[in-house]
Formats: structure tokens, sequence, C-alpha cells
């Protein structure tokens, strides 16, 4: 037994590494990279669990991600090898609750953390039906438990109603921050939006968003970082609907305050031909020093200022 499997509970379920493409300008894997690495988990698991075809075009029962709640612990720079564990949290009749751990291989320590609530459906149309009863069995023996480095810090995860619409959007004045349309490319097999597309597009819009923002953070520091970027701490991220091959979707964000060292914000895609939501998101994030590879802090200073952009009313 290695340590990390007597350290972290669950089963492997992925192992590989950290290419340079894909990290980012800040020097390290971009956040949706850890969600491809997810997904691959995902799999794996699913296979465990007794459906190791979930995934195949030809199969007869898939699963798809209804939300996920990831906690962000260690940079993972290029060439740096990384494998997951997998377990199941709790188990409905149609929805399963599962916990999944990024490890770097090397050192034993998280990377990133991963609770990822699933449900069972028919593969085009998305109709939730009852798990097998060998599902279950299975879900029995890998059952674990959240450890504490997983488990929300800063991110309510309660049930909620979204408020989410393009016309809300509108009367917010939530800055637009992507805008396209789904290739081929974007979705899986079955035609959906692949699970990554969403925190993807975020994180390629969000430099014009919060750019001001880590700005107001540099001005007011007692010791100015000559080089700063951003980094997530945490994300909830809620699929709502999923669009497919064609459809049009719009990123809208807010800020929603600061917390500490971090800032709070909220994402929305939207479906821009009707107005509905196609998820929400919320996340932890701080300005980062780029040659310290720290939390820039926030001053008082900069927190009233930022107080200034933030959008009340805003969230989920």
């Amino acid at each position: 037994m290695t340590t990390q499997e007597a350290v972290f509970p669950g089963v492997e379920i992925w192992r590989g590494g950290v290419n340079t493409w894909d990290c980012d300008e800040m020097g390290h894997m971009n956040v949706r990279f850890y969600v491809v690495r997810a997904m691959e988990g995902l799999a794996g698991l699913a296979a465990e669990l007794g459906l190791p075809h979930a995934f195949s075009p030809y199969a007869n029962a898939t699963v798809v991600v209804r939300e996920q709640h990831i906690r962000f612990l260690r940079e993972a720079h290029a060439g740096a090898t990384l494998h997951m564990l997998g377990g199941v949290i709790e188990i409905s009749d149609t929805e399963a609750r599962v916990l999944q751990l990024l490890v770097h291989t090397a050192t034993g320590q998280l990377a990133a953390t991963f609770q990822t609530t699933i449900a069972h459906v028919t593969p085009r149309e998305g109709e939730a039906f009852p798990w097998p009863r060998v599902v279950h069995a299975r879900a029995a023996a890998l059952k674990v438990e959240v450890p504490e480095q997983a488990r929300a810090r800063s991110l309510d995860l309660s049930p909620f109603e979204t408020t989410a619409s393009l016309e809300r959007a509108d009367a917010l004045g939530l800055k637009r921050i992507g805008l396209g349309a789904l290739s081929p490319t974007d979705c899986d097999v079955f035609g959906r939006m692949r699970a990554e597309q969403f925190i993807g597009r975020v994180s390629d819009g969000i430099g014009a968003f919060i750019g001001p923002f880590r700005d107001t953070v540099v001005a007011h520091a007692e010791t100015k970082p000559a080089r700063v970027g951003g980094a997530v701490l945490e994300y909830r991220l809620v699929q709502l609907a999923w669009p497919r091959t064609g459809d049009r979707v719009e990123l809208r964000s807010g800020l929603v305050g600061t917390q500490g060292q971090a800032m709070r914000v909220v994402h929305w895609m939207l479906d821009p031909t009707t107005g509905k939501a196609w998820g929400t998101s919320e996340a932890v994030a701080i300005t980062f020093d780029l040659d310290a590879r720290k939390v820039a802090p926030i001053s008082d200073a900069a927190r009233a200022e930022l107080a200034k952009s933030a959008v009340a009313g805003l969230a989920l």
C-alpha cells in the first residue's frame, strides 16, 4: 500500500501528468484541465461502479454532472505527475455524490479535490432513471468519507433556486465576459457540452472582468508585487441544462464582495437566444503574486474600493 492510498480514501481512477499546453499565463495548469482530468476520472469511477461503457457512443445509460464543488489546493506545473482517487459519498435512486481527489504523485499532496453530483440518465434524452442493483452494491464497497481538505470552506453548498437569466443579468449590470457557440469538439459523444466548457470559457474571458479589481488590490498594497495574476481557491459549478452542438452561450459575471484575502464572484452561463440559464457558478479567487507564488493581500483601503463594485443581490 502506498503512502497516498494510506492517507486518502478511494480507489485509483486516473493517472497521468501535466503537459506544457495545459498551463496558462499564470504558469500552472489551467482550471479547465482540472475538470478534464475529473471527467476522465469519472469514467474510471463509473467502470468501478459497474458501468464501464457509460461514456461510449453505444451506451444504453450514461451519467451527467449536476454539480461540482472544487478546491484547488496546490499548483500543478508542466511535467508534474498526478493521479486521482475516487469513491462514493452517498447514493440515491438516480443520483450519487462522489469524491475525486487529484494527488501529486511525487509528493503525495493533494492538488485539488472534487465533490461531484452525478445522475444516471438515458444517453440522448438525458432523462434520469434508477441505477441498476450492481451499482448500489459496488457503491457500498466504494463508500468514503469526505476528508477535511475536500470539504467546502468558503462556499455554501446548500440547495438553492437560481435567479440567473439574461434579463436579470442586464438588470444587475453583469459584465459579459464570453459569447459564442458550441462546436462538435466542445461536446461529448451524445452531443452535450463537455463539462469543462463552463469553467474553461469563464477562464478565457475572466481577464477583462477581474483585471481592474486586481489593479485595485495592487494599488493599495503596502508592498506592491512586480507581476500579478489570478488563481481560484474554490469553485461551485451547477449545471441547470445542457447546451448541445450549435447552441449559443453567453457568460455574465459580477463581484459579490471580498472575503478574507479573496474575492467572491458569480458567473452565469446563459442562452442568449432564450435568456434562460445553462448553468451558474460561484468562485473564490485571489490576486496572485507571480514571483512569490502566493496571495497578494487585500488591504482595508482596497476592500473599501472593491465594495463599490460589488453587485447587490447577486447569487447563484
